[in-house]
């Protein structure tokens, strides 16, 4: 008799890490659920690459900052596959200025990057849990080195990745020995979010600095936190509660040895 599939439910996987992630895992035998909040087009073409990488995927829209949506997710998982052995609470949003234009910064959207990136990290593990806890599984939150430096594109995003950074720790206490829970913190990636946050030459400026900065002298891609995060899903079963910071050295303080 054939073993069952593993099964990865991925929150924002229709681009950037969350796809790359999709067709990571794919590729390591998981079928995948594709989550998407407004990006439609691209989850289709996400979950085509990981059907072609022979995995069942199923593309699913969804609000992680509402709970009726997180819980519609977990259940359309579990009906399709019967299991969940992976979360990867991928989703999140920013708003991009800088740190002193306090007048920019309402209430409101404190309250929404906190719904999405903290809030919705939350609901999706208490609707996953059960499932998640009968698999013996992992759960990935994608953080920022935000959370764990004090620096980012605004002080609601930095915000909420330390608070999911602070999230991670708890459940890895409460959820063990039964569900590894773990983060990976990235530094700057490669990717359309922060061109559409700042710009095309925005971007390319914030690039170009941030790799004279670092010590490795690069930024992330994609696939390059995808991979961590695939190993903190696959592997690494002795790892619980890290925080995993993907900066390339920009934790260091930007200090480098003499050359």
């Amino acid at each position: 008799m054939t073993a069952a599939r593993k099964v990865a439910l991925i929150t924002g996987a229709g681009t950037g890490v969350g796809a790359a992630t999709a067709l990571m895992l794919a590729n390591k035998g998981y079928d995948v659920l594709v989550n998407y909040s407004r990006s439609a087009d691209e989850a289709q073409a996400s979950a085509t690459r990981c059907r072609a990488a022979g995995a069942d995927a199923l593309v699913m829209q969804g609000d992680v900052a509402q709970d009726a949506d997180c819980r519609a997710l977990a259940q359309a998982a579990q009906d399709r596959w019967g299991r969940i052995d992976a979360l990867v609470n991928n989703a999140g949003i920013s708003v991009f200025g800088k740190a002193a234009e306090w007048d920019s910064l309402d209430a409101e959207a404190f309250h929404r990057i906190l719904g999405v990136n903290t809030l919705g990290t939350f609901q999706m593990v208490r609707a996953c849990v059960d499932a998640l806890r009968r698999a013996q599984g992992s759960i990935v939150n994608v953080s920022s080195v935000a959370g764990a430096l004090g620096v980012g594109s605004s002080m609601p995003y930095i915000a909420s990745k330390g608070a999911i950074n602070a999230m991670t720790l708890h459940l890895a206490r409460t959820l063990a020995p039964a569900i590894r829970v773990n983060a990976v913190c990235p530094g700057l990636i490669t990717s359309r979010w922060f061109v559409q946050g700042v710009g095309q030459e925005g971007y390319e400026a914030g690039l170009q600095s941030y790799e004279a900065g670092v010590p490795l002298e690069r930024a992330c891609s994609p696939e390059d936190v995808a991979e961590a995060i695939v190993w903190l899903v696959d592997g690494a079963r002795t790892v619980t509660g890290e925080l995993l910071l993907l900066d390339s050295g920009m934790h260091l303080a930007g200090l480098r040895a003499p050359r």
